[in-house]
Protein backbone atom coordinates (compact mmCIF):
# COMPACT_ATOMS: atom_id res chain seq x y z
CA UNK A 1 0.00 0.00 0.00
CA UNK A 2 1.45 3.47 -1.15
CA UNK A 3 0.42 6.82 0.24
CA UNK A 4 1.39 10.24 -0.30
CA UNK A 5 0.44 13.52 1.51
CA UNK A 6 0.51 16.53 -0.95
CA UNK A 7 -0.04 20.44 -0.11
CA UNK A 8 -0.69 22.54 -2.71
CA UNK A 9 -1.56 25.78 -3.55
CA UNK A 10 -4.67 27.70 -1.07
CA UNK A 11 -4.47 25.31 1.28
CA UNK A 12 -5.48 22.47 -0.71
CA UNK A 13 -4.49 18.84 0.93
CA UNK A 14 -4.63 15.65 -1.00
CA UNK A 15 -3.89 12.26 -0.02
CA UNK A 16 -3.81 9.37 -2.30
CA UNK A 17 -3.70 6.06 -1.50
CA UNK A 18 -3.39 2.99 -3.31
CA UNK A 19 -4.59 -0.17 -2.16
CA UNK A 20 -3.50 -3.25 -4.12
CA UNK A 21 -6.29 -5.67 -5.25
CA UNK A 22 -9.03 -3.10 -4.35
CA UNK A 23 -12.62 -4.28 -6.66
CA UNK A 24 -15.09 -1.64 -5.07
CA UNK A 25 -16.28 1.38 -7.56
CA UNK A 26 -17.87 2.83 -4.60
CA UNK A 27 -15.51 4.60 -3.00
CA UNK A 28 -13.08 7.92 -2.66
CA UNK A 29 -9.67 7.20 -4.06
CA UNK A 30 -8.80 11.02 -3.65
CA UNK A 31 -10.00 13.36 -1.69
CA UNK A 32 -8.45 17.02 -1.33
CA UNK A 33 -9.36 19.44 1.56
CA UNK A 34 -10.08 22.79 0.57
CA UNK A 35 -9.36 25.48 2.70
CA UNK A 36 -8.36 28.87 1.54
CA UNK A 37 -7.37 30.41 4.60
CA UNK A 38 -4.49 28.48 5.35
CA UNK A 39 -4.19 28.48 8.67
CA UNK A 40 -1.80 26.02 10.17
CA UNK A 41 -2.58 23.31 12.62
CA UNK A 42 -1.55 22.40 15.59
CA UNK A 43 0.70 18.88 15.37
CA UNK A 44 -2.23 17.32 17.70
CA UNK A 45 -4.68 18.44 14.76
CA UNK A 46 -2.48 17.83 11.93
CA UNK A 47 -1.92 14.39 13.16
CA UNK A 48 -5.66 13.68 13.66
CA UNK A 49 -6.05 15.10 10.12
CA UNK A 50 -3.28 12.69 8.64
CA UNK A 51 -4.58 9.56 10.05
CA UNK A 52 -8.57 10.43 9.39
CA UNK A 53 -7.66 11.05 5.26
CA UNK A 54 -5.29 8.00 5.50
CA UNK A 55 -7.65 5.53 6.94
CA UNK A 56 -10.68 6.92 4.79
CA UNK A 57 -8.85 6.85 1.28
CA UNK A 58 -7.86 2.77 2.95
CA UNK A 59 -11.39 1.82 3.47
CA UNK A 60 -14.45 3.33 2.89
CA UNK A 61 -17.73 3.37 1.05
CA UNK A 62 -19.58 6.18 -1.09
CA UNK A 63 -21.66 6.16 -3.64
CA UNK A 64 -23.42 8.92 -5.19
CA UNK A 65 -27.04 8.44 -6.06
CA UNK A 66 -27.94 8.52 -9.46
CA UNK A 67 -25.93 7.60 -12.61
CA UNK A 68 -22.64 8.43 -11.40
CA UNK A 69 -19.82 5.48 -11.44
CA UNK A 70 -16.75 5.32 -8.98
CA UNK A 71 -14.13 5.53 -8.38
CA UNK A 72 -14.23 9.03 -7.15
CA UNK A 73 -12.08 12.00 -6.15
CA UNK A 74 -13.92 14.71 -3.92
CA UNK A 75 -13.07 17.90 -3.00
CA UNK A 76 -14.33 18.71 0.35
CA UNK A 77 -14.81 22.72 1.35
CA UNK A 78 -16.65 24.45 3.89
CA UNK A 79 -17.49 28.31 4.70
CA UNK A 80 -19.05 27.60 8.18
CA UNK A 81 -22.68 27.51 6.99
CA UNK A 82 -22.62 24.59 5.04
CA UNK A 83 -20.43 21.62 3.52
CA UNK A 84 -19.55 20.82 -0.43
CA UNK A 85 -18.94 18.25 -1.98
CA UNK A 86 -17.87 18.35 -5.65
CA UNK A 87 -17.43 14.95 -6.53
CA UNK A 88 -15.37 14.10 -9.43
CA UNK A 89 -14.21 11.37 -11.99
CA UNK A 90 -10.55 9.23 -11.72
CA UNK A 91 -9.55 12.00 -14.02
CA UNK A 92 -10.92 15.12 -11.74
CA UNK A 93 -13.98 15.95 -13.96
CA UNK A 94 -16.56 17.07 -11.98
CA UNK A 95 -19.79 14.73 -11.98
CA UNK A 96 -21.58 16.09 -9.40
CA UNK A 97 -22.09 18.84 -7.07
CA UNK A 98 -23.75 19.06 -3.72
CA UNK A 99 -24.01 20.90 -0.15
CA UNK A 100 -25.24 20.11 3.34
CA UNK A 101 -26.70 22.65 5.95
CA UNK A 102 -23.98 22.22 8.85
CA UNK A 103 -26.86 23.53 11.24
CA UNK A 104 -27.37 20.14 12.72
CA UNK A 105 -24.03 19.51 13.43
CA UNK A 106 -22.60 22.64 14.77
CA UNK A 107 -23.72 21.94 18.42
CA UNK A 108 -22.23 18.72 18.23
CA UNK A 109 -19.01 20.21 16.76
CA UNK A 110 -18.68 22.62 19.26
CA UNK A 111 -19.03 19.96 22.34
CA UNK A 112 -16.78 17.69 20.42
CA UNK A 113 -14.14 20.50 20.54
CA UNK A 114 -14.98 21.61 24.31
CA UNK A 115 -14.65 17.62 25.19
CA UNK A 116 -11.32 17.32 23.22
CA UNK A 117 -9.73 20.09 24.47
CA UNK A 118 -10.70 18.54 28.30
CA UNK A 119 -9.07 15.51 27.33
CA UNK A 120 -5.87 17.23 26.10
CA UNK A 121 -5.42 18.66 29.19
CA UNK A 122 -6.35 15.92 31.21
CA UNK A 123 -3.65 13.35 29.88
CA UNK A 124 -1.64 16.15 31.44
CA UNK A 125 -2.85 15.77 35.06
CA UNK A 126 -5.64 13.12 35.76
CA UNK A 127 -5.76 9.52 36.29
CA UNK A 128 -6.22 6.54 33.69
CA UNK A 129 -9.69 6.12 35.21
CA UNK A 130 -10.60 9.74 34.82
CA UNK A 131 -9.24 9.90 31.22
CA UNK A 132 -10.81 6.97 30.13
CA UNK A 133 -14.37 8.46 30.82
CA UNK A 134 -13.32 11.35 29.17
CA UNK A 135 -12.66 10.01 26.25
CA UNK A 136 -15.86 7.56 25.81
CA UNK A 137 -17.74 10.54 26.33
CA UNK A 138 -15.46 12.18 23.55
CA UNK A 139 -16.05 9.36 20.82
CA UNK A 140 -19.38 9.40 22.05
CA UNK A 141 -19.71 13.03 20.34
CA UNK A 142 -17.75 11.63 17.69
CA UNK A 143 -20.47 8.85 16.69
CA UNK A 144 -23.35 11.06 17.14
CA UNK A 145 -21.59 13.39 14.63
CA UNK A 146 -20.54 10.81 12.59
CA UNK A 147 -24.90 9.40 12.83
CA UNK A 148 -25.76 13.35 11.86
CA UNK A 149 -23.47 13.49 9.12
CA UNK A 150 -24.70 10.39 7.55
CA UNK A 151 -28.57 11.34 7.68
CA UNK A 152 -27.57 14.73 6.33
CA UNK A 153 -25.93 13.20 3.42
CA UNK A 154 -28.32 10.35 2.99
CA UNK A 155 -30.10 12.20 0.13
CA UNK A 156 -27.49 12.24 -2.07
CA UNK A 157 -24.48 9.54 -1.37
CA UNK A 158 -24.55 6.15 0.93
CA UNK A 159 -21.82 5.84 3.38
CA UNK A 160 -21.23 3.36 5.74
CA UNK A 161 -20.77 3.92 9.83
CA UNK A 162 -15.97 4.15 9.78
CA UNK A 163 -16.84 6.54 6.08
CA UNK A 164 -18.77 8.56 7.91
CA UNK A 165 -16.88 8.74 11.36
CA UNK A 166 -13.78 9.67 9.28
CA UNK A 167 -15.83 12.71 7.18
CA UNK A 168 -17.02 13.76 10.28
CA UNK A 169 -13.19 14.45 11.68
CA UNK A 170 -12.39 15.66 8.44
CA UNK A 171 -15.14 17.98 9.07
CA UNK A 172 -14.11 19.64 12.60
CA UNK A 173 -10.66 19.94 11.06
CA UNK A 174 -12.41 22.28 8.57
CA UNK A 175 -14.26 23.64 11.00
CA UNK A 176 -11.46 24.54 13.76
CA UNK A 177 -9.83 26.84 10.95
CA UNK A 178 -12.74 29.28 11.14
Amino acid sequence: MAAELTEGEEGRHSVAVSVPGRQSRDRIIKLLLEDPAGIRLSPTVEHERRVALYDLLEDNVFAVKGPFHGPYVVHLSGDGERLTFRVCDQLDLQLTRFSVLLGSLRSVIKDYFLICESYFNAIKTLTPSRIEAIDMGRRGLHNEGAERLRENLAPKVDIDKDTARRLFTLICVLHIRR
